[in-house]
């Protein structure tokens, strides 16, 4: 083993085992997880480690559905707070998307498409990870036929949970990660979204049941 680990770091490179950032079921219950482990080389001296990458990749898909949802918002409703919101949720997502992208490029490991209909709504990203807060099939098709009030309450309730699972695997970045760049974006993504959080939970208060 020691021989081995020798030759390793003589060519440059360590072998970690990546864990995935987080998974959530389609009943969104928040657990953890992944459902399968990738092994990823990183150079020995990279400022970056399998943390970093997890967050990239897993948050790609993430925000790409998120977006997706906030289209659905400005196509399906009228209500002010709600086209605001997503307007707001583009708006800060789209950017993110081409920084983790450009970061993975950089890193030489896969981009995960954000193409419409590449995506599987309940297991999105890398290696069959599953990610906090995503929406399965059955929850896009619900907010597509929905409409009026019904839509808008809809929409916010399954924003909240989208949010609190980027929020979920923006800690686990902040928490285990090396790349300053990506952990000064996890902490961005944990105050601003959970601001919104705030401000969807207060929204719903006013909505008619």
């Amino acid at each position: 083993m020691k021989k081995t680990r020798t030759t390793s770091i003589a060519l440059g490179l360590v072998l970690v085992t990546a864990v995935g950032l987080g998974a959530c079921s389609s009943d969104h219950s928040g657990m953890s997880g992944m459902s399968s482990s990738t092994t990823i080389a990183i150079p020995a001296n990279a400022n970056y480690n399998a943390t970093d990458i997890g967050f990239a990749q897993g948050m790609i898909p993430h925000h790409a559905q998120a977006i997706e949802m906030a289209d659905l918002a400005l196509t399906n409703t009228k209500n002010s707070d709600v086209l605001a919101l997503a307007n707001k949720i583009k708006a800060a997502q789209s950017p993110e998307i081409v920084k983790l992208s450009g970061w993975l490029r950089d890193w030489g490991q896969t981009v995960p498409s954000t193409a419409s209909g590449s995506m599987d709504h309940d297991m999105s990203g890398m290696g069959g990870m599953m990610m906090d807060g995503m929406m399965s099939q059955a929850d896009m098709d619900r907010l597509e036929t929905s409409t009026g009030t019904e839509f808008d309450r809809l929409w916010i309730e399954l924003m909240i949970q989208h949010h609190e699972g980027a929020v979920k695997m923006s800690k686990t970045e902040v928490a285990g990660g090396k790349n300053p760049d990506a952990i000064a974006l996890a902490q961005a993504i944990i105050s601003s979204q959970q601001a919104e959080i705030t401000t969807m939970e207060s929204l719903l208060k006013k909505m008619p049941a």
